[in-house]
């Protein structure tokens, strides 16, 4: 069992994969780790489609490039680190859609409140990026195909109640990935009341 402490601290985005495949039973396993997420009144409004076919994760990709190079790319210049985006330009151009898995996180508004919607999801999202890290699967999440919610809802065939909420690239790494840059947690903390230091 690898500890916990441990998969969180290599959790990243991985934006490029090897082509081996990843088999049903692992997918199955992960996205079970994903249901066991809190949802608001335990109503469980996650629904995961799962895309494999190569013209389906292309179709899923090309939405996301068309929203970085419709403006996103322009507004994360100068405020990402070159290195990172390039990183994130690979990813938004293809890398993530050469991913040999697309799970693409839903919502199924009948079971529950919109307000509450996106505590269900993500938490069922953040589940499945550390069962990913848990058994060595690289991992992201974007919304930038969500800017054409529509396009992807036609494309996925989803009913009219449910509604994509995150594309999680899945596969192998391309390369072995480094832990996390994150600020020390003394920076983002406070006792009791804002400005007075951990």
């Amino acid at each position: 069992m690898t500890d916990f402490f441990a998969v969180v601290g290599r959790q990243r985005a991985c934006r490029s994969f090897r082509n081996d495949p990843v088999d049903d039973e692992l997918i199955e396993r992960l996205l079970q780790a994903a249901s066991f997420a809190p949802s608001a009144e335990n109503r469980q409004p996650w629904v995961f489609v799962v895309v494999r076919d190569a013209h389906q994760r292309a179709a899923v990709g090309e939405l996301g490039r068309r929203a970085w190079e419709g403006g996103a790319r322009q507004y994360s210049e100068g405020r990402l680190a070159p290195t990172l985006l390039a990183d994130v330009d690979h990813g938004a151009r293809g890398g993530i859609a050469a991913a040999p898995v697309l799970v693409v996180v839903c919502a199924d508004t009948s079971l529950a409140h919109p307000s509450s919607l996106s505590a269900s999801i993500f938490p069922a999202t953040q589940n499945l990026l550390l069962a990913a890290t848990a058994v060595g699967l690289g991992s992201a999440m974007t919304t930038l195909p969500l800017t054409a919610g529509d396009e992807l809802s036609a494309l996925l065939q989803l009913p009219p109640e449910v509604v994509p909420m995150a594309v999680v690239p899945l596969g192998w790494p391309e390369r072995v990935l480094g832990p996390p840059r994150r600020l020390p947690v003394v920076d983002k903390t406070h006792r009791e009341t804002y400005a007075n230091g951990w």
